[in-house]
C-alpha cells in the first residue's frame, strides 16, 4: 500500500489525531462499546435502550433517527421527531451519542443534538459532506463503503484531515462479496491493516456486516484480537418487533452475556 497517498493520517505523519476515549475524557482502557437501536422508533423504545445501556457501563449511543435504505417504503426514521427526545434522554443516562447525517445542510443543525457524526456506508465517499464535516471539527465515525477498497476507506478519512478535523473513527462494517451467509463480509484483515498504516483508531460493527447474532461472540472476540479499538452492535427492548434489521439486534439478555464474554 503507497502511504503516500494518505499523507495527513498515516503512521508517519506528524499530525495528532485523538483517541475517542481522549476526545471525551473517558477513563477506561478496555475497548470501546457503541450500542443502541437500529433506529429511534419512539421515546420509550430510546429510554429503555438508554436506561439499560447506562446499568451495564456503556458510553455510547447510538441513535439512528435518519436512516437511508434501499427501498423507499422501508422504515426510515424518525428524523427531526426524534432530535429533541434523544438529546434528553443521552443527557439523562450520560451517554454520548453516535447519530448518521446524510445531508450537508443539516450538519449546523444536528451538531446540537449529535455528539459524534457517524458517516454511513453509502456516504463514504460523499466528498462534498465530508469536506464539511471535517471543517466542523466534531467527530466523526467513518464507515467503509460496502464495495470500497481500504486505500478508498482510508482516502475518505483524508478529505476529513485536509479540513483540520482530528477527531476521526473508522468503522469496519463489512463489505460485498458472493458469499451470502452473513449479510456482509467483515474484513478483519482492514483492522489490522488500519493499525498499521494509519495513526488512525477503528471499530467493527458487528450488527451491520454479520446481519445475525448467533455468530457474534465468536467474531467480536476476533476483532479485538485484530486490535480493534471496541465495536459497534445493535441492541433493542424487543428486536422481534423492531422497525428494522430486527434479524440482527441483540435484545439486553444478549447484550449481557456478549459483553461478558469479552470482559468488558
Amino acid at each position: 500500500m503507497n502511504i503516500k497517498k494518505f499523507p495527513l493520517v498515516a503512521t508517519g505523519s506528524s499530525k495528532k489525531f485523538f483517541d475517542i476515549r481522549n476526545i471525551f475524557n473517558l477513563d477506561i482502557s478496555s475497548p470501546i462499546v457503541i450500542a443502541g437501536p437500529c433506529s429511534v422508533e419512539n421515546q420509550q423504545m430510546l429510554e429503555k435502550s438508554a436506561k439499560f445501556l447506562s446499568s451495564i457501563g456503556i458510553k455510547f449511543l447510538r441513535a439512528g433517527l435518519y436512516k437511508p435504505r434501499s427501498s423507499p417504503y422501508c422504515f426510515q426514521g424518525l428524523r427531526d421527531q426524534g432530535l429533541e427526545f434523544s438529546k434528553h434522554i443521552s443527557k439523562k443516562y450520560n451517554l454520548i451519542t453516535v447519530s448518521e447525517i446524510t445531508d450537508i445542510r443539516d450538519i449546523k443543525k444536528l451538531s446540537e443534538y449529535i455528539d459524534i457524526f457517524q458517516v454511513g456506508s453509502r456516504n463514504m465517499q460523499n466528498f462534498d459532506l465530508l469536506k464539511e464535516l471535517g471543517k466542523s471539527k466534531k467527530p466523526v465515525l467513518l464507515k467503509r463503503g460496502m464495495c470500497a477498497s481500504l486505500e478508498e476507506f482510508i482516502l475518505a478519512s483524508e478529505y476529513l484531515a485536509l479540513e483540520g478535523n482530528r477527531n476521526i473513527l473508522m468503522c469496519e462494517r463489512g463489505i460485498k462479496t458472493f458469499e451470502n451467509s452473513v449479510r456482509n463480509m467483515l474484513d478483519i484483515s482492514s483492522i489490522a491493516l488500519i493499525k498499521k498504516y494509519t495513526k488512525l483508531p477503528i471499530i467493527a460493527d458487528l450488527s451491520h456486516s454479520l446481519g445475525r447474532k448467533d455468530i457474534i461472540n465468536e467474531i467480536a472476540k476476533s476483532v479485538i484480537v485484530a486490535g480493534a479499538d471496541g465495536i459497534m452492535i445493535e441492541t433493542h427492548p424487543q428486536p422481534e418487533k423492531a422497525l428494522s434489521d430486527s434479524r440482527q439486534q441483540l435484545n439486553f439478555d444478549e447484550t449481557r452475556k456478549l459483553l461478558n464474554s469479552l470482559n468488558i
